[in-house]
């Protein structure tokens, strides 16, 4: 049934994020709802200030006034959410609440995608995606949490270092 779950995006009072997510997370587990209401979420960023004493790091809200919640829309869900204190409603078209992509889910940040990558550093590889399609090289480098690959390949009888993301690139088996 979580396959189901899309995240929404639902509007609060200024300053009532927090108070929001802790009364959601509360009905979610009195009720026990855990199959309906998946995760509640305030996107956050790190952010060092500088100030008159020094620089401290400080954790910041990246939209103030939004949570963000992954549950299965039906009406009973809709109506609790809806109904917490602080809400002001969900965002949407009407009464008609819209949900993320998954691109904008990725974007945000909120839910941790997990990439397998089936080659290493020191492996041939073959691009399959973008201007260099079809060349192979050798894997470089390799940054699974920002989703690049550096590979290099042999372009006019030069080695020449190319950084990619992760999915533009497929491992050579020894069969080909």
């Amino acid at each position: 049934m979580a396959d189901n779950a899309k995240w929404y995006v639902v509007h609060t009072y200024s300053a009532y994020e927090n108070t929001v997510k802790a009364t959601l997370e509360k009905i979610v587990e009195n009720r026990k709802l855990h199959d309906y209401i998946l995760n509640v979420s305030i996107p956050m960023e790190t952010v060092t200030e500088v100030t008159d004493e020094g620089t401290k790091t400080v954790e910041r809200k990246v939209f103030p006034g939004y949570v963000l919640v992954k549950m299965i829309l039906t009406d009973e869900t809709w109506y609790i959410v809806k109904n917490v204190r602080g809400v002001t409603g969900f965002v949407g078209s009407g009464d008609k609440p819209t949900p993320l992509t998954d691109e904008e889910v990725a974007q945000l940040g909120v839910e941790k995608i997990e990439i397998v990558v089936g080659y290493d550093v020191g492996d041939n590889v073959r691009v399959i995606d973008g201007p260099l399609t079809s060349f192979s090289g050798i894997v470089e480098e390799l940054s699974v949490e920002k989703n690049k690959v550096r590979v290099v390949v042999s372009m006019f009888g030069r080695e020449t270092p190319v950084e990619l993301e992760l999915d533009q690139v497929e491992p050579i088996t020894v069969s080909e």
